[in-house]
């Protein structure tokens, strides 16, 4: 299940949508595009990374309103950076610390 955002979102909006997908979902992903189009690197990479470990996740196309969606992510995680991913509530990191977290073996059971 992905969710999509509506063009032309207002930063209060987008404020919400991240705030509920972070509280209601185990796992999610906030990326660049949707699972069957990524539209960057990083973000494809974060996919694989928790695809390889889970088949249950949410995923949240963060384009049509880019700089909301970047500003209410920075206020959670300090990070500016596209994609993002909540384990739980908590923030894991992006695709890079997916990335060094599946070579030591740790992403399975950080992402549950």
């Amino acid at each position: 299940m992905t969710f999509q955002p509506n063009a032309g979102l207002d930063q209060s909006e987008v404020d919400d949508r991240v705030e509920r997908a972070i509280e209601e979902n185990e796992v999610v992903l906030f990326m660049k595009g949707s699972p069957m189009m990524p539209q960057c690197g990083y973000s494809q990479r974060a996919l694989e990374l928790i695809g390889s470990h889970r088949e249950e996740y949410e995923t949240v196309d963060t384009l049509e309103s880019l700089e909301e969606y970047r500003a209410a992510l920075s206020e959670h995680s300090g990070w500016e950076t596209i994609p993002q991913t909540y384990v739980d509530g908590e923030f894991v990191g992006g695709s890079d610390v997916l990335a060094e977290l599946d070579e030591r073996g740790e992403l399975a059971e950080t992402l549950g």
